[in-house]
């Protein structure tokens, strides 16, 4: 959903963006590149950073596109023109989602380098790209209507997307370094802190350092980041894992510039971070409000918590978005919750 309040945000580079296959030049030692997406959010913020690794300068890659001919093309002319002649040292992932992991292998591969991720989000990884994980198949499907979807081309459509991950990450470098919560990476000589987030993505990785959050996709400005709950984990509280996760980010200062992975880099963290507090309050309020009038499922309230007509990639998300916020009520003991003899979940306050 799109920020109604984004204008108390600041955009320090105004509306400049690097085009595909160009960069910016952001913060000393800093590239910003940009890649296309094939969805409605169609493109993803990759980072560039100067580095030195036993001696050898070079850079460090955060994040990597997904996995097609197009990304990759554009990336051999990023590493044509824009790497001053030196080598990717490193790959830095924040999680494991396609549009970050997808082409992860490929650079390692290039360039003889190592991924450094969270060890969750590496071994999810390794699963998910050999088969699917909440994002397609007959398990997704049959979720999905347990809580409601029940629309038989819908179910169709995501039994057909077994492949859907694969497609994107058809591979997942064989081994990693690990990046922990509170362990610091030296970059440049510089220190950057490792902040871990949860409930978008099991153990997302932000960079904090020089006054810089790489924060991924757990604070962006436009729009908030997918809150989902999905079939192999299908009570799960992710919800209250990103709330929760957000308070790890309010002692950063006030000015840092937030390098976020949809959107454009921008200041205001404090004021983003009680924004996306709000709107999910808001959004906790309107299901309790609808679950007092009647048992809900959660394709009842699609229409009350997206106002946007919804493709089925958005649907799917959405779906996941709507079981977060029922089961963060459900599991703090307001909502009661049980399974109609259709063998769809539905809600009702307590």
């Amino acid at each position: 959903m799109a920020n109604p309040r984004e204008s108390e945000l600041h955009y320090p580079l105004g509306e400049a963006l690097p085009a595909v296959g160009e960069v910016l030049d952001i913060a000393p030692g800093i590239r910003w590149v940009r890649m296309q997406l094939p969805f409605a959010l169609d493109h993803i913020n990759l980072w560039l950073l100067r580095d030195e690794i036993d001696g050898v300068r070079g850079w460090t890659l955060v994040d990597c596109g997904i996995a097609n001919d197009a990304t990759r093309a554009a990336w051999e002319q990023v590493y044509a023109k824009h790497l001053d002649g030196l080598p990717v040292l490193r790959v830095v992932v924040t999680h494991f989602h396609p549009d970050h992991m997808g082409l992860a292998y490929w650079h390692c591969e290039r360039w003889n380098c190592r991924l450094w991720i969270s060890a969750t989000d590496y071994h999810l990884a390794r699963v998910a790209s050999g088969s699917t994980v909440g994002m397609g198949g007959d398990a997704a499907a049959a979720f999905f209507a347990s809580h409601g979807l029940l629309d038989e081309e819908s179910l169709a459509k995501i039994r057909a997307r077994s492949s859907y991950y694969p497609s994107m990450v058809p591979a997942v470098p064989p081994a990693f370094r690990r990046l922990q919560h509170g362990m610091t990476l030296t970059i440049a000589g510089q220190p950057w802190q490792c902040i871990a987030g949860f409930g978008h993505a099991p153990e997302h990785i932000s960079l904090f350092g020089a006054g810089v959050l790489i924060s991924g996709d757990m604070v962006l400005p436009r729009i908030s980041t997918n809150v989902s709950v999905v079939d192999v984990e299908p009570e799960a509280d992710p919800l209250r894992l990103y709330l929760d996760s957000l308070e790890t980010l309010t002692p950063l200062p006030e000015d840092t510039l937030v390098l976020p992975a949809h959107g454009k880099p921008f200041q205001g963290l404090h004021a983003r971070i009680d924004q996306l507090r709000e709107h999910h309050d808001e959004r906790l309020d309107e299901v309790r409000a609808a679950c007092a009038a009647r048992p809900c499922h959660a394709a009842d309230l699609l229409e009350l918590l997206f106002k946007r007509k919804l493709d089925l990639h958005q649907t799917t998300f959405a779906m996941g978005e709507s079981i977060a916020h029922l089961h963060a009520l459900w599991l703090a003991g307001e909502l009661r919750r049980e399974r109609g003899e259709d063998g769809v979940y539905r809600f009702t306050k307590v």
